[in-house]
């Protein structure tokens, strides 16, 4: 077994030194073409004839020709070689073209409050690569990562998702959003129980926002007036600027949102937050463009968060009040 699987292996070393002197009628411009010495050339077309048991080039001390079996094999090395460094060429130019365009998946609302300025921050570090975006939802999000068309996610992270690696980055409050003159806008904290009755817009249940919600409010979900359904935060934000219906939002949706008129409180009895964080597939690393990538978001993230929280810190009324700042 051991001799046939030696006879099956092609010596492409062998064969490269064979045809370069072949071509090149010469030890001497052989071994200058391979950057080679004359004495590893020689070493390497030895190997070849000894595999084969065969004499491919008669030498003497003032040329080089081919003999019988090295007629008929040149032409047959030369195209051999030819196509591997054609096919060789060809992974590289895939590869370079791999290199030079990402794809990731990120949730609307931190595609524009973080993205934007990361990307541009990106550009200038690496010029050559182009960046796709699939701004989506949590659970398509999840999908574009676990199927490699996304190399990684800016998402709601889940604890139930076992095929995906999570880095958790910071959690993110939500909070009520209605229109600055209105009567609550002027309290510092407002519980669920305040709100029975007023008209509610909430998020399709195919969300993970709305998932978050419905599961800290449990049966009392019931009691509350959803009068509206929509798919995106930013319709529901909307809404509440033009006064139809007040919202539970994560408090970057008004932010991202950047519409004058809005003011957030707090929430309470009880309170709702989101992880958000990274997800990439597990076991899989990231090429060299998304791991620059991802670390300047986090960067920013992790930096954003903790001015965020510091924010947060203040009075509810006081947040009211410049909400629009707070992007």
């Amino acid at each position: 077994m051991g001799a046939k699987e030696a006879s099956m292996r092609i010596d492409y070393l062998g064969l490269e030194a064979f045809v370069s002197i072949g071509d090149r009628g010469s030890f001497n411009r052989a071994a200058a073409h391979l950057n080679l010495s004359q004495t590893a050339l020689s070493h390497r077309l030895k190997k070849l004839e000894d595999d084969l048991g065969l004499k491919l080039l008669a030498r003497t001390t003032r040329s080089v020709s081919l003999t019988p079996a090295g007629v008929e094999l040149l032409p047959k090395a030369r195209r051999l070689i030819e196509d591997l460094q054609a096919s060789f060429e060809d992974l590289r130019r895939q590869g370079k073209a791999r290199q030079e365009r990402l794809e990731i998946a990120c949730l609307p609302t931190l595609a524009v409050h973080y993205l934007s300025r990361v990307l541009k921050d990106f550009a200038a570090e690496h010029p050559q690569v182009s960046v796709r975006v699939h701004d989506n939802s949590a659970g398509t999000i999840a999908e574009l990562v676990q199927s490699g068309q996304a190399e990684f996610g800016l998402s709601i992270v889940s604890a139930n998702r076992w095929d995906l690696e999570i880095e958790p980055l910071f959690k993110e409050p939500f909070v009520l959003a209605c229109p600055k003159d209105h009567p609550l806008a002027r309290n510092d904290v407002v519980a669920w129980s305040d709100l029975e009755g007023a008209p509610l817009v909430r998020i399709s249940a195919q969300t993970g926002n709305r998932a978050l919600i419905d599961d800290a409010l449990g049966p009392r979900r019931e009691q509350m007036t959803w009068r509206y359904e929509v798919q995106h935060l930013a319709s529901a934000v909307s809404l509440v600027a033009a006064g139809v219906a007040l919202a539970i939002v994560p408090r970057l949706a008004v932010s991202a949102a950047d519409t004058p008129g809005i003011a957030t409180v707090t929430l309470r009895n009880p309170g709702v937050s989101r992880t958000l964080g990274i997800v990439s597939r597990r076991g899989q690393p990231l090429s060299p463009a998304a791991a620059a990538l991802r670390a300047l978001i986090e960067r920013r993230m992790r930096q954003e968060a903790g001015e965020g929280g510091r924010t947060r810190k203040r009075p509810a009324r006081i947040r009211a009040a410049d909400a629009s700042m707070d992007a």
